[in-house]
This record gives C-alpha cells, sequence and structure tokens, in this order.
C-alpha cells in the first residue's frame, strides 16, 4: 500500500534528505588514491550523528556499516573495508539517514582521480538518466514512465540497466511501496499521484545487464566485470511541481574544486 505523504512530512523528508547530501559532500572530500571505503565510512557515520540523524543503513537487516561503498564492478552493497582506492576507480556512494522520524535517501558515483573516457561517460549518461526520469515524475503519469525513459535513455546509448534492483518510496520506513524499476513499459504501472515520495536510482551496467551476489550476501557484482555507475535522489511530487529532496549541489562543488566534475 502506498502512503502518500502531507507538506509537512516532505518538508521533513527533505531535511534528512539534505543531511544525506551534506554527509556525500563531507566524502567527496576525501576521496583520492590511498584512502579506504572503510575510513569514508567513519567519517559519515561521525558527521551524520554529529547533525542529529542516525545512519540508516548501519544494523539494517544486518548490514555492518553506514554506507554502502561499491567500486567499479561492484553493483551496490558493498560493504566497506580496508583496500584503498587507486586511481581510475570509481565508487558509488550510497547513504541513508533517518531524522526526525523519516528517511532520507541519495547515492552518487564518484571518480578516484581521473578516469577513462570510456568510463566517464558511463558516470555521465547514468546521471543524466536519473534526472529524464525525474522528469516523467509528475502527477498523471504513470509510475513506468519514469521507468521507461531511464531504460531507454540508457540502452539506446549502448549501457544495460540492472533488473534485479529498483528505487523505492521513502518516508518512515526506508524502503516503502511502490517499486521504483529502472526499465519498464511507458504507459503502466500505478498513477502518479500527489503526496507520492519515491527515491528513483538508476544502476547502468557498462557491459551485461547480469549481476552476481556475493558471499557476503550483500555485495551485488556485474556478472562480466565491467564497470557500473548509480546515482539516487530522492524526490516528492506535489500538485505544483516535482520537488527534488536530496541534492548534488554541496557535492559537486566540492568535485569542481577538484576537478572531478561529472558533467
Amino acid at each position: 500500500m502506498i502512503y502518500y505523504k502531507t507538506r509537512e512530512e516532505i518538508d521533513l523528508i527533505r531535511e534528512s534528505s539534505l543531511l544525506v547530501s551534506k554527509t556525500l559532500a563531507e566524502i567527496a572530500k576525501l576521496i583520492q588514491p590511498g584512502i579506504t571505503s572503510l575510513a569514508l565510512d567513519k567519517v559519515a557515520e561521525e558527521y551524520i550523528r554529529d547533525n542529529g540523524g542516525v545512519p540508516a543503513f548501519k544494523g539494517y537487516n544486518g548490514f555492518p556499516n553506514s554506507l554502502c561503498i561499491s567500486p567499479n564492478e561492484q553493483v551496490v552493497h558493498g560493504i566497506p573495508n580496508h583496500t584503498p582506492f587507486v586511481e581510475g576507480d570509481i565508487i558509488s556512494v550510497d547513504c541513508g539517514v533517518l531524522k526526525n522520524g523519516f528517511y532520507g535517501d541519495s547515492a552518487y558515483t564518484f571518480a578516484v582521480g581521473s578516469v577513462s573516457p570510456e568510463i566517464q561517460k558511463l558516470l555521465t549518461v547514468t546521471k543524466a538518466s536519473l534526472y529524464r526520469g525525474i522528469e516523467m515524475a509528475v502527477v498523471g503519469k504513470r509510475l513506468h514512465d519514469i521507468s521507461f525513459e531511464i531504460q531507454h535513455y540508457c540502452e539506446s546509448l549502448g549501457y544495460s540497466v540492472v533488473r534485479e534492483l529498483v528505487g523505492h518510496g521513502i518516508g518512515r520506513k526506508l524502503h516503502e511501496a511502490p517499486e521504483v524499476p529502472n526499465f519498464g513499459k511507458r504507459g503502466s504501472g500505478v498513477k502518479i499521484q500527489e503526496g507520492l515520495v519515491i527515491a528513483i536510482e538508476p544502476m547502468i551496467n557498462m557491459g551485461v545487464k547480469g549481476v552476481k551476489h556475493g558471499k557476503d550476501g550483500w555485495t551485488i557484482t556485474t556478472a562480466d566485470k565491467k564497470p557500473s555507475a548509480h546515482f539516487e535522489h530522492t524526490i516528492a511530487i506535489t500538485r505544483e511541481r516535482t520537488e527534488i529532496l536530496s541534492s548534488f549541489q554541496e557535492i559537486e562543488e566540492v568535485l569542481e574544486k577538484r576537478n572531478q566534475l561529472v558533467v
């Protein structure tokens, strides 16, 4: 059952989502060759707690950390560890926060130093597909109009869309109805109504769409070991407009200073 949010609830979800965004911006300051995902995770947890939030992922179904950090061929749900990043890596950093009874959720894929033009294009296309999907998230359209737009755009450029993992509703729970796939038939799915709050999160592979599940019970990896990118925003659909509750602005201000911005 879909729970539609009030204006007051949307504002609280925005507060949580912006804390996620600011946390990712703190992480962006530190990403460079030699740093470990575990070091990033420690900084994120401290920042979230210092700002009145609780890490949403830590302890969620047994997940051991505050961030999901997934390098290169890892699609999502990577567990932070002591392995240093190296020049040319890409890393998806997914963060969730619980604050004032409501969740926020967002993800950004970062380049570690310089990456190849092929990898840069994967990041650019994946991020662009997120915004194209958001443009479809308006009152009166169908949920899978979002899905179709993401799929059509990415596949038209030669990329693959992960099928096993989807976006989701969000609010008092981290994962609520409805599921928001990144693939689908235009004009299908539930009708989008005022008060819908969802996390849209394209997971796009350079190679095949298939994935493998890791022995740790969490890590999802591309079947062909080719790179994958992941971007996510929490959004709210209101009568007047679609509102992006999370933000990449703080992240990209950091990256601009470091000449690593995905355009």
